[in-house]
């Protein structure tokens, strides 16, 4: 039986159509791989990318073309926040009012922003994490900055497309005149790749292009020199020339990002966070690696930050160095970051992703606003042709008033009388429109030279933009005066340090500044050095202050005034050397300890340093001369200074010492013509030539230097190159007014200093000193009386020297002139520098 049905002469089949007739067999691979291909293409390029021209996202150029159309420019009232998001999600970006809320409190944050494009008013969030409060209380509107990215886009200078629904028009990209993407960067995660591009410098990217469009042949190097590299919102040190010059070159990288940071007396001070950290985050975990023992030193967190910015105070234990912990809280925690490069963004009118190195971002730019002014220049002579076109119209009709009237009255409509007017003037029909809306009083003959006057204007005019069009020297010249006005508006400093080299490239003698400083060792073998700052000069008789803590129960040992960036030598108890950096020696607070020397030198169990020598680092480097030993029994060596230069973390046999002899002084020979300076606690000194002692191998004895009583010790050993008058006797010359303490000389240097356990000192002439052969008994330095007590520091001034740094047994340190101390003969006893509190003697002293 049949199913078909006829209706006339039509056929109908009434048989029901099979699902295997309906469906179009597929691979199943192809179908998965076109539906997320395009799924993709549509995230990258609706969502997650910016377009290279404007550095927006099309949430991001929704939201300012929004306030654009609202008239929320710069100088307009501010409107709930609330408001705008509706706009733009009702008529542009259906996707949520929270996406594109978010949105407009990121444009809003000075944090994230290095040119925030809104201006907010009310909360909109912290570095901490904070959210921004609901958008039905904050205000919005356009920024300082916003405005030039829509300027001129009334004037056909970028395409517009339809929006979601096609009820609206939307433009393409912005007609910016910066480059935002480097300016303002931007991150975002598409499908299968992302971007990210740091903020720069309005000012150094405008100069860099301006260059670029002056000499399109430049180098990404020449560019550099413009855009020195990233500056983040937030401030803080760039570390990395060369990953830099790497990522500009090939649009992927990475730098790294410290925050800046101070060192005070047992405190450490951020003012500034790497870009994008959570501070509340960071120092939450800070907190964390305290208390897990990883950071050690840390005795408070505080944060003091306020909206005059960002303050985070790190108190130090007393025998911590700052320094040290710095270096783990940059190790391990937030406030030490890197920044991954990846300069992705969509080119082709906003069709393509394409990873770009700097000079492509800015040539793409370029080429934007080549074709703004270009499509800006056409809209405007297009207008003023029209404009034109009509007072050509209007200047016939007033050349022939009269005849034009009449044929206007004796028309039968408005049509009629326009198409008389076509057809007697070859006016156009605009023309003739504009004519018949003509006012009775353009006929008077001032109205009548008016527009005479405007159509020269008009044709002025279009002369210009015609030249703007055909010329490109005059385009191109136009392109730059707009850029630099731009820049000029927006000037402003860097706030991000670039530093040529990585923490871990550098030296750190480049990180560290030179100057002056102190060496402390005390006797239970703790060290740390200070600034020679600290300590004000006083006058002689002052009572210092205090450089360590009594409740410690220790005492200083010795002390030496040097530059941070020499090179210490400690010498051991048994004999042994070990080389370090000064500035790798622990610092600390004035009335601290320092940290024990064992845990910067690989000394073995028992073995303590008893002597520390520093020598400049050009003498390292180019080592003259030799090192010369005295030891406390009068044990004298000289070894070239070259065995010793050479030093690994073991240390290396200095001088090989008799069991109950130790080391007291070692000194830096650099010519034959030195003189050896040896002085005991006896009060007398020994001069002799250095000429006269052979260089002998690094681990030799020596042999005697000055002979020694009962419980007598060198106490001192100097080297100079003072010419004295050689005798050989070893008597003891007669001094007149040995006893008047008054017997004060007009200063003559070099001078030899002495100073006394007691807080006495002077000096005296060194052409008061005779020359004798080694292995004397020297002659009289000081006359030592229990007043006095024996010396303990004899050192050879030369009139050039700054100050002298006296430290006592219980840590008091006081820093005075030379000046301050009278030149006095041989045989007195001096006068007192230092009041000493009882049972406090001095131990050491440095020349600055």
């Amino acid at each position: 039986m049949s199913s078909d049905i006829f209706v006339g002469d039509a056929e109908i089949n009434t048989n029901p159509v099979t699902i295997e007739d309906a469906v179009e067999p597929r691979i199943l691979e192809e179908v998965m791989q076109s539906s997320y291909l395009t799924y993709a293409m549509s995230v990258i390029v609706s969502r997650a990318l910016p377009d290279v021209r404007d550095g927006l996202k099309p949430v991001h150029r929704r939201i300012i073309y929004v306030m654009e159309k609202m008239g929320l420019t710069p100088g307009a009232k501010y409107r709930k926040s609330a408001q705008i998001v509706g706009e733009v999600m009702g008529k542009f970006h259906p996707h949520g009012d929270s996406s594109v809320y978010d949105s407009l409190v990121r444009l809003a944050q000075e944090f994230s922003m290095r040119y925030p494009l809104v201006d907010g008013q009310g909360n909109f969030g912290s570095v901490d994490g904070d959210s921004a409060a609901a958008m039905r209380y904050t205000e919005s509107k356009m920024s300082k900055v916003a405005p030039f990215l829509t300027k001129d886009i009334d004037k056909n200078t970028v395409d517009f497309v339809d929006n979601y629904d096609g009820s609206q028009k939307e433009p393409r990209v912005l007609p910016t005149l910066f480059p935002n993407l480097l300016v303002n960067g931007v991150s975002g995660i598409a499908v299968g790749m992302a971007t990210y591009v740091p903020p720069h410098n309005l000012h150094e990217v405008i100069q860099a292009t301006l260059h670029l469009i002056k000499d399109p042949e430049a180098e990404i190097e020449d560019l550099m020199e413009f855009v020195k590299g990233p500056d983040l919102p937030t401030g803080g040190i760039i570390y990395g020339k060369d990953d830099l010059v790497q990522a500009y070159k090939t649009g992927r990288g990475r730098v790294m990002v410290r925050s800046r940071s101070t060192l005070e007396e047992g405190r450490i001070i951020f003012n500034e966070i790497p870009y994008q950290v959570n501070k509340a985050d960071t120092l939450i975990k800070l907190a964390e690696l305290i208390k897990d023992k990883k950071i050690e030193g840390i005795r408070d967190i505080r944060d003091e930050s306020n909206k005059d910015g960002i303050r985070v105070v790190i108190e130090t234990k007393r025998d911590a160095s700052p320094e040290i912990v710095l270096n783990q809280i940059y190790k391990l925690t937030d406030f030490q970051i890197n920044i991954n490069f990846n300069l992705l963004a969509l080119i082709q009118q906003g069709r393509q992703p394409k990873l770009l190195n700097l000079k492509e971002i800015l040539n793409e730019f370029i080429a934007h606003r080549y074709e703004i002014v270009t499509r800006r220049t056409q809209f405007d002579l297009d207008k003023t042709n029209a404009e034109l076109h009509i007072l050509e119209g209007l200047k016939i009709a007033l050349d022939f008033i009269d005849e034009v009237v009449k044929l206007i009255r004796g028309s039968a409509d408005k049509t009629d009388a326009s198409n008389k007017l076509q057809e007697r003037f070859k006016l156009s029909e605009r023309q003739a429109e504009a004519v018949l809306n003509m006012r009775l009083q353009t006929l008077t003959s001032l109205d009548k030279s008016k527009i005479e006057i405007e159509r020269e204007a008009k044709l002025k005019l279009v002369g210009e933009l015609m030249d703007i069009l055909e010329k490109p020297t005059i385009k191109t010249a136009l392109v730059i005066s707009e850029i630099k006005d731009t820049a000029a508006r927006f000037k402003e400093e860097r706030r991000s340090e670039i530093v040529s080299l990585r923490p871990d490239d550098q030296s750190k003698e480049d990180l560290i500044e030179a100057e002056d400083v102190l060496i402390q060792l005390t006797n239970s073998q703790y060290i740390k050095i200070l600034p020679i700052d600290n300590f004000r000069e006083q006058r002689r008789g002052g009572r210092g202050v205090s450089s360590i803590n009594p409740k410690d129960e220790d005492w200083v040992k010795d002390s030496v005034v040097c530059n941070s960036h020499d090179y210490l030598f400690a010498f051991t108890n048994t004999g042994r050397v070990f080389k370090t950096r000064v500035f790798d020696l622990p610092g600390g607070s004035r009335t601290g300890r320092g940290q024990a020397i064992i845990n910067y030198l690989n000394l073995k169990e028992g073995e303590k340093v008893t002597n520390i020598l520093t020598i400049d680092k050009s003498e390292i480097a180019n080592p003259i001369g030799s090192l010369m030993f005295s030891t406390k029994l009068g044990i004298i060596k000289r070894t070239k200074i070259e065995e010793y230069i050479s030093i690994n973390i073991a240390g290396k046999i200095a001088i090989s010492l008799d069991e109950d002899d130790e080391l007291v002084g070692v000194g830096h020979s650099r010519s034959d013509q030195d003189k050896v300076i040896l002085s005991a606690n006896n009060g007398k000194t020994l001069i002799c030539s250095i000429a006269d002692i052979r260089e002998i191998g690094r681990t030799s004895r020596g042999v005697k230097g000055i002979k020694l009583g009962k419980d007598e010790r060198v106490i001192s050993l100097q080297l100079s190159q003072f010419d004295f008058v050689a005798e050989e006797s070893e008597e003891e010359e007669a001094s007149p007014a040995a006893d008047n303490e008054d017997n004060t000389k007009i200063k003559t240097y070099p001078s030899l200093m002495v100073i006394t356990e007691n807080g006495y000192g002077k000096q005296t002439d060194l052409a008061e000193f005779r020359m004798t052969a080694r292995n004397g008994k020297g002659v009289k330095t000081l006359k030592t009386t229990d007043k006095t007590g024996h010396p303990v520091l004899v050192e050879i001034l030369y009139g050039n020297e700054s100050s002298l740094v006296v430290t006592t047994k219980n840590g008091i340190t006081i820093r005075i002139s030379p000046e301050n101390i009278n030149q006095m003969s041989r045989n007195t006893q001096g006068i007192k520098i230092i009041r000493l509190e009882e049972g406090d003697l001095v131990v050491s002293a440095g020349i600055n």
